[in-house]
């Protein structure tokens, strides 16, 4: 509140008035904290896995609910935590997702039994889902549009694409140093900090009036759990299994339904107006195919480094490290040409060297090297991914109305969570028939006939990682990689033949235009 504010108004700031005029720094760290806390706990107990399994006794099927009851949740219930901002107020509704969030880490942290830890991983997911979307808009009800914005857009978007790599690292240090419960307890100091500096730093949206449709919102989650769920039992039991044949047939019906409920509902959760901007419809399906591409090269290139690099949880974590720091450049980049060259240059090339870091390691071997097989790929990754993110995320919520931002943003981060499950249950496929069919090759029978126990034993006996050895492996890693090139391909085609440079683009990525209406 400006001084003349307090001239005209001597009783002060009125309730639920931040300092955010006074310390935008503080109001933006804020933000940022919240949405790498939520991004990084996608992939931070990824490397605890093992040590989750033997504590909690986990079978091996079990232990992958572990990090798709967060990210199912996560992406389910993202539309209706968007909305809820809109029609609650986004500083009250990113609050309560923060709580949310910080309160399910430590029940999770204190589990004794596997079903007390799914539980508290799928609550983590709600109150991701509620907050992460909010935090995206408070950027656009807290820095006004233009060059302040772009970078406010600029830091979450870094943050956002490098939280995956930071993740990795951090469970490596707390998982070998300390414990594996302390990849969930060390949300909960950082959450408390968040909760009391948001009503100190952040103003309170204006509320719009409107309807919470539940319908939708149910229809979708389950919709794509039972999606996600048919690619993960068909690598496991085969296409022409009961089960995996069941959930395809409910993942249609249910995803059907919500086309239906949205077209219908008065005040839907997918507002399909979203969809008519070129650009914007554009961007959706961009973020969908590299967020697909990368949450498979993250799964499947700690799988390598420890399984057959033979890695320290530590050592693993450190080897992503690189990824943050070519992200953040290729982000910086964007960031500083984006109202000079507009969005297209760098969606086509960010998309390039995505699709040829994920062909390169398409290579890899059991005899390929870190240097030569992982960084030199990851790097020409995460650069491009880094050109795109800034872009993306700038390009999805450019001349939307305030009133609607917090959809605009919550369909970004919904295609990237639901890009994200759908491409690795994708890729997981490919791997399961891949790695069986080599393994049959060179242990012909043993597969088929084998029990689990036996499996076991042998890997062992062998000292070869449970239940391949590094050929095995490596051959289903790197067919993985296949479907990846494929969705990166995808990216690309969209940013060359669907995404237009428009001058009320460009005038409004230089400041230069007015706010967006409402």
């Amino acid at each position: 509140m400006t001084t003349s504010q307090l001239i005209q108004d001597p009783k002060g700031p009125k309730p639920g008035a931040a300092r955010r005029e006074g310390h935008p720094g503080i109001a933006l760290a804020v933000i940022a904290a919240c949405q790498l806390m939520v991004v990084l706990d996608a992939t931070i107990v990824n490397i605890a896995l093992p040590h989750i399994q033997d504590a909690l006794k986990f079978s091996t099927t079990d232990l992958t609910w572990v990090v798709s009851a967060y990210t199912l949740t996560f992406g389910g219930l993202l539309l209706l935590g968007a909305r809820a901002g809109d029609i609650l107020g986004r500083r009250r509704v990113f609050m309560t997702g923060i709580l949310v969030f910080t309160f399910a880490s430590l029940l999770g942290g204190l589990a004794q039994e596997p079903w007390q830890l799914l539980a508290a991983r799928a609550l983590q997911g709600v109150g991701g889902a509620i907050a992460s979307p909010t935090s995206l808009a408070l950027i656009t009800t807290t820095f006004p549009e233009g060059p302040e914005r772009n970078r406010a857009f600029a830091v979450f978007a870094t943050v956002s694409a490098g939280g995956g790599a930071i993740g990795l690292l951090a469970g490596g240090m707390l998982t070998e140093w300390l414990d594996w419960r302390w990849v969930l307890f060390v949300n909960v100091p950082i959450g408390v900090l968040i909760a009391v500096l948001t009503p100190m730093y952040i103003n309170e949206s204006e509320r719009h009036p409107g309807r919470f449709d539940i319908a939708g919102a149910l229809t979708s989650t389950a919709g794509m759990a039972s999606l996600v769920y048919g690619f993960i039992r068909a690598s496991e039991e085969g296409w022409r299994d009961s089960l995996t044949i069941g959930s395809f047939g409910a993942a249609v019906v249910l995803l059907l339904a919500f086309g239906v409920v949205e077209t219908r509902a008065k005040e839907p959760i997918t507002p399909l107006r979203m969809f008519a901007d070129r650009n914007r419809s554009g961007t959706y399906l961009i973020m969908l195919s590299l967020a697909a591409a990368m949450f498979g090269m993250f799964f499947y290139i700690v799988l390598f480094v420890q399984n057959v690099l033979g890695y320290s949880p530590i050592s693993a974590g450190l080897a992503f490290l690189p990824v943050t720091v070519a992200i953040a450049v290729g982000a910086g980049l964007s960031q500083r040409f984006l109202p000079v060259l507009g969005p297209k240059p760098f969606m086509v090339v960010g998309s390039v060297l995505v699709a040829l870091g994920l062909g390169w390691q398409t290579f890899i071997s059991p005899d390929s090297s870190y240097v030569g097989g992982v960084l030199g790929p990851m790097l020409l990754f995460a650069f491009g991914m880094g050109l795109n993110f800034v872009t993306l995320t700038v390009t999805a919520v450019s001349g939307v109305a305030q009133h609607e931002a917090g959809a605009a943003s919550g369909l970004l981060n919904v295609t990237q969570q639901v890009g994200g499950s759908l491409g690795l249950s994708i890729l997981t496929t490919v791997f399961g028939s891949a790695s069986r069919d080599e393994a049959e090759k060179q242990m012909p029978g043993f597969l088929t006939d084998g029990t689990a126990e036996q499996k076991a034993e042998f890997a062992k006996t062998h000292q070869l990682p449970a239940p391949w050895g590094h050929e095995v492996l490596a051959h289903g890693i790197s067919a993985a990689f296949i479907p990846a090139v494929a969705m990166a391909l995808l990216a690309l085609i969209t940013a060359a033949l669907v995404i237009r440079v428009r001058k009320s683009d460009m005038d409004a990525l230089s400041g230069t235009a007015g706010p967006a209406a409402g």
